[in-house]
């Protein structure tokens, strides 16, 4: 429980922040999970178009420090490498 007014604000702050970083979560979340379906129906060129649209989601969501800069450049590294061989 909050003892004084700064506290009391800065729950408030925090609430409102958790629901931004959730929904940035989340579409970064589904932006990957269209990219992972297009790979495995084997549609590469939507798989190339979905990750063009989710990768920008990732970096961002790094950048505000959803998720770390590094495993969203990891993530972006295995989708690109998995898309790739499909081409073969």
């Amino acid at each position: 429980m909050a003892n004084t007014k700064s506290a009391e604000k800065k729950t408030r702050v925090i609430a409102r922040r958790t629901k931004i970083n959730q929904h940035r979560r989340s579409m970064m979340r589904g932006h990957i999970r269209k990219v992972e379906e297009a790979i495995a129906a084997g549609d590469r060129a939507a798989a190339v178009e979905a990750l063009k649209a989710a990768e920008p989601q990732m970096m961002r969501a790094s950048q505000k420090g959803i998720v770390h800069k590094k495993s969203a450049s990891r993530k972006v590294s295995r989708l690109t490498h998995r898309i790739a061989k499909l081409a073969k």
